[in-house]
This record gives C-alpha cells, structure tokens and sequence, in this order.
C-alpha cells in the first residue's frame, strides 16, 4: 500500500495554490535535468538482485527501521507494510509465500484439491504456538473463520468470499469446501489470510488481541515488548518447528520521518530496512557503510481514486489526468530513478506464467507515452470540468507520495483542474485503506499497490463491484463477469488469457491511475546480511534469515 506526512494548514487561495504548484514543478523538472538520462534504454537506473548475500552465523540481535507504528497486530486485520513486516516472523500461515515468489507448503505439510470446489489441508505434527500450546484442527477452523465474521471487519474478509464451510476432518486435517470453484483461495493461504493462531490464545486475549499481550502464533520470533510510539521487540522463539532464527531479538524502531530513518541507517542506530526513502537511494549506495539492494516487488505506484460523485466520475476527466502526468519525470525524481513508467494497473512480473502472446495482449495500448497536455486538456473541455475542484492526499514521509501528489496537481493545473494537497500523519495513512471515513473529502491519493501472490488477478480483483479496496465504488458488470470467470479456472494459462481482456478493460477504465512500476528496496549495513530483496517479506518470515555478514 503506501506512506504519508505530518499534518500541516490547508492551502487557501487559487493564486497562492499555483504559486507552490508551480515552483514544485520548476523543482521536479531540475532535478529530473540533473538526474541525467536513464542508464538504459528501458529507463531503469538500477538492476534486480535475486538475495542477499547468506548469513555466515549468528547475531546476539539487529535494528529495524519502521516508518510508522502499526495500529494493531491481529493478523485479520494485517493490510498494510508496518503490520505485515513485523507480523510475517511471528505469525504463520498454512502455505508460504517464498523469497522466489512461488508458494511452498507452510503449517500445511500438504495441500490437495481432490475435485474443484474442495481443499484439503493436512496440518504439521507438534507445531507449538507460542503460548506453549500445540497446534490442533480447531485451531485452524478458529483463525481462518475469524477472517469471515463479519463482526471483525477483516481485511481478507474477500478471499473468503466463497468459502461455504470450514472444518476440522481429522486430529491434523481441515477441509475447506467453496461455493464455486475458486483459483485465487488456495493461493492467499500463503497471505495473512491464512495465518493460524491458538484459539484459547485468542480468546484468551478478547478485545485486546493484536494491541497487547502476546499474539499467540507459531512463527520464529515471539512478540517482545511494545514500547508504544517507540519500538516494538521480537524475540527468537526457541520452540519453533522450522529452522532456528539467526539472530536472538529484533527491534523494529518508528521513524515516520524520511530524513531521520536515513541518518538512522547511516550511523547504526538501525542495522537495515525495507521501503527506503527514495530521495535517499543514492546517499545510501555511495555511503560505505552498507548496499542498497533492490528486487522484484510485483509493486504499482498509483493514483488511487476516491470518489467517482464528483468530476471524477467521468471517464474523460481520469483519462486527461493520466494523460498530463509526467511519469518519466516522476520516476527520475520521486522513485530516485529506480521504476518504470507505466499506463498498466499491473506488473510484468506478475504475468510471468503467461504465454508472450496474453502478455502482448494484456499489456496492449498501456505502453508509457511523453504527456499530451493539448489532448488532455480538450478532454476536460469536453467534459465540463474546466476549473474544477479535486483534493489529492499528500505524504511527507517520503518524496514518491509527496513529488507524486506534486506532479498530479501540476498536472491538473496544466489543463485547468484546481487540485488542492491534503496531508496525512503517517500512522492515519493506513485508515486510508479501512476507513471510508477517513477518506472523506479526498478525491484521490498516492498508493503504491503490492501483490499479495503472483497473479494479477490479486490487484485486478479490487475494481469489481462492492471488493474491499474498491474505494470510489467503480462498478461495471461486464467487469465483475471477467473476474468471475478468471476466478473460476484454476489452470493458470486458460486464467491468465482471461485476465488479460479484464487488464485492459480495468487499463480503460481507469478505477485508479497506474504511474510506475516499483522494485523492492532493502538497505543492509555492513554487520548483517541474509534479507530477501523480493516482496516476499510481506509474509515470508525474513529476519530469521538475518544474521552476520562476517
């Protein structure tokens, strides 16, 4: 998802908005000019690297650096980066999710699909929660039917959509049976949509779960202590199944502000991190005091719409916007250079089991073009909008949201829309995604869109009618048939040819305005190493693998 600002006073006068507007975009334009040209011809002034180097033994512990704090840690709710890197090394799932991006089995030694509308998953014997009980059937049943009450207004609430029944087969077995044949279930088991937790653990901790006391999983850290507004501590769980983690505690430090997590991973105060400022990429790599690596993150920079009520909801007006923006320049300044422009919703990485030919026709007519103001700007004649009002959440957290909501109201000041910036504190960013609430009166913010499990249908899924980030509430029913018949084919080259009609339908349509694509950053000093670079840290239990570089 994304990351934001401290509050600060509203802009107020048309006069004084296109003043800041336009000494923003006389200083993106400069540092685009300094940038210099990509060191390719694709654009992409960086390489991808596969891992880190291995861990050579172990660490007493290591410093995380977190840009903010996360609201709660009960796994129903884990929808954003600050929940899910913590919670990936404490909470496990029934599948994984590997630093490859494929899917391994997990708390499931076994998963088997004996006819289209059944899962069977046959459990690992005398794995022990962290509350020193071990893991049963009913555990299982438990967690994943907290995903579908309704009550707990679960963020994974749509990957149960179809689930019909959830029970306990046998002292180590649990089947899942759907109401229709469904491709993408199986495969968010390796998400915190499938993550098991002890049911007398849970219950135990009532209304508190996930905010304090332990979360009484199965993974290789335990939580530690929550110094909130500060830290919060994991520590090794020397009961786990599964290899024994490198280091003995890991502490994830707040730092929401850009400038201040950058000096922290220069002097050591924290020893790594995910999510880099981007205006810190090149101080960080000519440091000397450790590598900033980047890997495949099947992540979209955006431009999320937020309410289609207003002159938004005219296809035109989306169009002249994607039309103004100057995505090349954008990535040169706000990505640091490392990202692709791109005019498609997904990654090319996501599509990577498709045959050349659906990947051609998925990505057909979404290639990246230099902005076309004249067209854009008839366009909005065109649809009456000339001089209307759009309010766009901005984030000081880090220059790929704030330079994002810059050259978008550069953008539509260019062809006569009056966008106004709203900043957002970094810990209220998330209810951006949760809350409608806290979404009003904001047209559209900057979201950078990871994929949960390596198929477009994952980000696809969210323009269908009624699905759980579908903010605006675009609604299409020829749309809503693609997804559906996508979902139902589990065979992934009949699914993907599917999906690429619904890729450019969604790239028609524009539900929300895609930018660039963005690789995973992870910045490592010189004391440790063994990170994945890929976005598998999202449910992958990483810091395990973190131990001494020497």
């Amino acid at each position: 998802m994304t990351t934001p600002p401290a509050p600060r006073a509203a802009r107020r006068g048309r006069l004084r908005r296109l003043t800041a507007a336009a000494a923003a975009l006389a200083s993106l334009a400069a540092l685009a000019a300094c940038a210099g040209p990509p060191r390719n011809a694709s654009g992409i002034g960086f390489s991808l690297s596969a891992a880190t180097p291995r861990a050579k033994g172990d660490i007493d512990s290591f410093t995380w650096a977190l840009y903010a704090e996360p609201p709660t840690l009960d796994y129903t709710v884990a929808f954003d980066y600050p929940q899910n890197m913590v919670l990936s090394n404490v909470c496990e799932s029934l599948m994984r999710w590997t630093p490859g991006l494929t899917t391994e089995p997990g708390l499931a030694r076994k998963a088997s699909h004996p006819d289209r509308t059944t899962w069977v998953y046959d459990l690992r014997q005398n794995v022990r929660f962290h509350d020193g009980r071990t893991m049963t059937a009913d555990d299982v049943v438990f967690s994943l039917d907290r995903q579908r009450d309704p009550d707990n207004a679960a963020a994974w609430t749509q990957v149960f959509q179809n689930v019909a029944s959830v029970k306990k087969t046998g002292p180590l077995q649990v089947t899942v049976t759907l109401k229709k044949p469904d491709s993408q279930f199986p495969q968010y088991m390796a998400s915190a949509a499938g993550v098991v937790a002890s049911e007398a653990g849970v219950r135990a901790a009532g209304r508190d779960y996930g905010t304090s006391g332990g979360l009484a999983c199965t993974g290789p850290f335990e939580l530690g202590t929550w110094n909130k507004g500060q830290s919060i501590e994991l520590d090794r769980f020397d009961g786990y199944w599964g290899r024994r983690a490198k280091s003995g505690k890991v502490v994830f430090r707040f730092l929401p502000d850009a400038s201040a997590r950058t000096n922290a991973l220069l002097s050591g105060d924290a020893d790594g991190g995910y999510l880099i400022p981007t205006e810190s990429y090149a101080r960080l790599r000519g440091s000397g005091v450790g590598t900033l690596y980047f890997g495949e993150g099947l992540s979209t920079v955006n431009l999320a719409v937020t309410d289609m009520k207003g002159p938004l909801g005219d296809l035109r007006v989306r169009r002249a916007l994607s039309l103004a923006l100057d995505r090349a320049g954008f990535v040169q300044v706000g990505l640091g250079g490392a990202g692709t422009p791109t005019r498609a919703l997904t990654t090319r990485a996501a599509w990577a089991e498709a045959p050349e030919r659906t990947a051609r026709r998925a990505f057909g007519g979404a290639r990246p073009a230099a902005p076309d103001i004249a067209r854009a700007k008839a366009l909005i004649k065109e649809a009456g909008a000339t001089g209307a009002s759009l309010t766009v959440a901005t984030s000081s957290v880090g220059q790929d949201v704030s330079l994002l909501a810059t050259a978008v109201q550069d953008a539509g000041t260019r062809i006569g829309l009056d966008i106004r910036l709203k900043s957002i504190a970094p810990n209220a960013f998330t209810a951006l995604f949760t809350d409608p609430g806290a979404r009003k009166g904001i047209d559209m913010f900057p979201l950078t869109y990871y994929d949960s499990i390596t198929d477009p249908l994952d980000l696809l899924t969210n323009f269908k009618t009624g699905a759980y980030l579908n903010f605006a509430g675009h609604s299409d029913k020829a749309y809503d048939e693609l997804v559906d018949r996508a979902t139902a084919v589990d065979d992934p080259k009949r699914r993907l040819a599917i999906e690429a009609e619904l890729h450019r339908r969604a790239n028609r349509q524009l539900p929300w305005i895609p930018v660039a694509e963005w690789p995973t950053a992870v910045f490592l000093n010189k004391r440790i190493t063994g990170a994945p670079t890929s976005i598998a840290y999202m449910y992958y239990p990483w810091a395990a693998d973190v131990g001494a570089a020497r």
